[in-house]
């Protein structure tokens, strides 16, 4: 593996940094720090995971079927951006290992409303509490009002462009906590 120093801007092979993309600063600071807390992030959780021989997918999967019971598969479709065949392995063994059920809709036969198994609701609370863990262990070296700019700041990295349902409640409820 090549010697990297994060703290130095690259250089090309004349020793000058590269140029931006048309003439803008790039963010390369906030850039790596995002890759590398992402990682750290779902790498506690995808040790944890491998035990099952699940994987990121089924984390994402499980997080929203737990977090919005009664979530539709073509509404989690919207939220993962994810192909049907994709979705369609994963809930197929987590369904089959008892993590997820699956019941139809009482007004649309047709619909497919998902549900974690009490199985599936342990797994979710385990990792989202090694998750927990990290977040509050950064955010302890933070002030106590950083916790909120932190939250603004994620919030507007999202794309607002598109209307996910799940997104559209996770606001809705973030709003409303913020007036309660």
């Amino acid at each position: 593996m090549p010697d990297i120093n994060f703290a130095t801007p690259p250089q090309d092979a004349a020793g000058t940094k590269p140029a931006a993309g048309d003439g803008g600063n790039l963010r390369w600071d906030i850039i790596e720090l995002l890759f590398f807390a992402y990682r750290d992030f779902v790498g506690d959780p995808d040790q944890e995971l491998e035990a099952f021989g699940f994987g990121r997918a089924h984390h994402r999967v499980m997080h929203f079927v737990y977090r919005y019971p009664g979530l539709k598969v073509a509404d989690l479709l919207d939220v993962l951006r994810i192909t049907k065949q994709s979705l369609g392995r994963v809930l197929k063994q987590l369904l089959d290992e008892g993590y997820i059920v699956q019941k139809t809709g009482d007004n649309d036969r047709r619909q497919r409303l998902l549900y974690a198994t009490p199985k599936g609701e342990a797994l979710v609370q385990k990792l989202a509490g090694l998750q927990t863990t990290r977040i509050t262990r950064a955010l302890a070296e933070m002030g106590p009002q950083d916790a909120e700019t932190v939250k603004r700041f994620l919030r507007a990295m999202i794309d607002r462009d598109d209307p996910d349902k799940v997104l559209e409640t996770i606001f809705a409820s973030v709003n409303q906590d913020a007036k309660e």
